[in-house]
C-alpha cells in the first residue's frame, strides 16, 4: 500500500498552484520543552490552508468529459477555498454547498475565488447529503475533502517536501486529524522512507474520530451532539474509510487537546512566529506540547501547522481561555465573610500572586461569593493554591474547567433571580444566522418563561448562550421534549456551582 502511495505522492499535481512551504524554527518553544520545534508552514499557501493540496490533485485528474461537467463538494471552510481555487485554476465549474449557519467571510472567500455557493441546512451532514444529491441529480464529480486517494496523495506532499527539507535526524511529526486526510498521506511518504520517524496525530477532544476508531479497531461514527465546534476544521463524526486503512498500521500514536490547550498553542505561534493559526491548524502544536507533559522526549519535532483561516472576532475568545491553556490562570470561585476587611484579609492570603479577575456584587448575606482569576506558574501551583485558601479557612470551588463559568458567569457577576422563582438552567449552542432566536422562541410556544438569558459571539458559526426557565425539577421532562424538538445542542446547568454561587 505505502509503495503505490508514494508513487502518486511523487507524481501529484499540485504545483500548478500550491507553494513549498518553509520549515520554521520555533525558537521560544524549542527552549521551553527542551527540544528543537519546527513548523511545517501551510498557512503561508494561496488560501492559507494545505487543502488545496488533496483538492487541486483530485481535480487535475479529471478527462474533459467530466471537467466540463463540473465538480461539487460540501464544506464551509479550508476544502472550500481549496476546490474554488483549483477549478478557476483548472477552468471548472465548482458547486460549494455550505450550512445556511456558515459565517458571511467564509462564504465572501468562496464566492470570491468564482465557486457556485449553496446554502442548505444547518449542520456539515445536511450540506454533505445535499451535495450528494446534486452529484447523482446533474451528473457532477464529487470531491471529497479527505477520503480520496488522489486527495491523500496531494496532502502526502507535504511529508514529501518536510523529508526534503530537514535531512538530518528527526524524531516526529506532529500532525492535526479531522478526516484523517492530511496524516494519512504524510503517514504513507514519511513510513516508507523513514519507518524510524514517528507519526501523531492531534484531534480535538469533541471530535476525537481516529482515537475512537483504533480504541474499537473499526470506525465509528460520533455522536453530533459530542462534537467539537472550536476546531471547526478537524470537526468530523468519523474517520475516513481509506485514511484509516494507512492510520491504522502508520499512526504511532494520537493525542486529544481540549479547547484551552489549543488556544495556549495558537499564543505559542503567535509569539515565535507572528502567524495567527486558526484553532485546528494549531491542533499539531498542542499535541506536541502535551506530548511532551506526558514525558515523551525529542530532540527534533516537527509541528504541520495546517491553515490560517480563522475570524478575527475569534481573537478575543482565543485571547481569553490562552492562559488557562497554559495553566498559567487559576479561575475560583471563594467565599468570604461579607464584611469589612475581608477583602483585604483574602488579598493577603494570595500573597504575591497576581490578581488577573475579581468579580463580586453585594448580596447583603452573611457570606458573599467572589469570582477571582489568578495568576500561576504551572498547574502544581494553582494545586498548591487551592490547597493553600482552603487551609486557611476559606471555602474554594476550582472552575478553571467549567465552561459555564468561563463562557458566561464571569460576564454576569451579580445578577440574581429572585428567591421566590424557581428556575432551570440550560446552556446552548445557537446556529449564528438570521431567525436562530426566533426558531428557538417559537419552539417554545409561549409555555416557558426566560428568567436569564446571555450570548456570546465568537466568531464562529455556533453562538453560546446561557439561559434560564422558571420551572422546577417536575418540569424538566416536558421542557427536554421541546428543547429537543428545537434541535438546537444543549446541556443542563442547574446544579452548576458557578451558578449556584453568582447568579442564583
Amino acid at each position: 500500500m505505502l509503495e503505490r502511495y508514494v508513487k502518486k505522492i511523487l507524481s501529484a499535481r499540485v504545483y500548478d498552484v500550491a507553494s513549498v512551504t518553509p520549515l520554521s524554527l520555533l525558537p521560544g518553544l524549542s527552549q521551553r520543552l527542551g527540544g528543537k520545534v519546527l513548523a511545517k508552514r501551510e498557512d503561508l499557501q494561496p488560501v492559507f490552508s494545505f487543502k488545496l493540496r488533496g483538492s487541486y490533485n483530485r481535480m487535475a485528474g479529471l478527462d474533459e468529459e467530466a471537467r466540463a461537467r463540473g465538480v461539487v463538494t460540501a464544506s464551509a471552510g479550508n476544502h472550500a477555498q481549496g476546490v474554488a481555487l483549483a477549478a478557476r485554476s483548472l477552468g471548472v465549474r465548482a458547486h460549494i454547498v455550505m450550512g445556511k449557519n456558515t459565517p458571511s467571510i467564509k462564504i465572501s472567500a468562496v464566492r470570491n475565488l468564482g465557486a457556485h455557493i449553496i446554502l442548505h441546512g444547518d449542520t456539515y451532514n445536511d450540506a454533505a447529503e445535499h451535495a450528494r444529491e446534486l452529484e447523482s441529480r446533474q451528473a457532477l464529480t464529487y470531491v471529497h475533502p479527505f477520503d480520496d486517494p488522489d486527495v491523500i496523495a496531494g496532502q502526502g506532499t507535504i511529508g514529501m517536501e518536510l523529508l526534503n527539507q530537514h535531512t538530518r535526524p528527526l524524531d516526529a511529526v506532529f500532525v492535526p486529524v479531522g478526516g484523517g486526510g492530511l496524516i494519512a498521506g504524510i503517514a504513507a511518504y514519511v513510513k516508507y522512507l523513514r519507518p524510524d520517524v514517528k507519526v501523531i496525530g492531534v484531534e480535538a477532544e469533541g471530535s476525537a474520530c481516529l482515537r475512537a476508531a483504533l480504541d474499537a479497531g473499526k470506525r465509528v461514527v460520533l455522536p453530533y451532539e459530542s462534537l467539537d465546534l472550536f476546531a471547526d476544521g478537524v470537526s468530523v463524526a468519523q474517520v475516513g474509510e481509506e485514511t484509516f486503512k494507512i492510520a491504522k498500521r502508520h499512526v504511532d500514536d494520537v493525542i486529544t487537546v481540549n479547547t484551552d490547550e489549543i488556544c495556549a498553542a495558537i499564543k505559542d505561534i503567535y509569539d515565535d512566529a507572528r502567524c495567527i493559526a486558526e484553532p485546528a491548524g494549531a491542533l499539531s502544536v498542542a499535541g506536541l506540547k502535551k506530548y511532551r507533559q506526558l514525558g515523551q522526549r525529542f530532540g527534533t519535532a516537527i509541528a504541520i501547522l495546517s491553515g490560517a483561516n480563522v475570524n478575527f472576532d475569534r481573537l478575543r475568545h482565543i485571547s481569553e481561555r490562552a492562559e488557562l491553556g497554559e495553566q498559567r490562570e487559576r479561575i475560583l470561585g471563594v467565599t468570604i465573610p461579607e464584611k469589612p476587611g475581608s477583602f483585604r484579609q483574602f488579598c493577603k492570603a494570595l500573597g504575591k500572586r497576581n490578581v488577573t479577575e475579581f468579580n463580586y456584587r453585594f448580596a447583603g448575606g452573611k457570606d458573599a461569593h467572589i469570582y477571582v482569576g489568578v495568576q500561576t506558574s504551572a498547574a502544581s501551583d494553582g494545586a498548591e493554591l487551592v490547597q493553600s485558601l482552603r487551609s486557611q479557612g476559606y471555602a474554594v470551588e476550582d472552575m478553571t474547567d467549567n465552561e459555564t463559568a468561563k463562557l458566561h458567569v464571569r460576564h454576569m457577576v451579580g445578577g440574581r433571580t429572585h428567591d421566590a422563582c424557581p428556575e432551570l438552567l440550560y446552556r446552548f449552542e445557537f446556529p449564528e444566522r438570521p431567525g436562530a432566536l426566533s426558531r428557538f422562541l417559537n419552539g417554545l410556544e409561549g409555555r416557558w418563561n426566560i428568567t436569564l438569558f446571555h450570548y456570546r459571539n465568537h466568531g464562529a458559526a455556533w453562538g453560546r448562550v446561557l439561559v434560564g426557565f422558571e420551572g422546577v425539577a417536575a418540569d424538566r421532562d416536558l421542557l427536554g421534549k421541546k428543547l429537543a424538538a428545537i434541535g438546537y445542542r444543549y446541556w443542563e446547568e442547574t446544579s452548576n456551582p458557578a451558578y449556584h454561587m453568582f447568579l442564583k
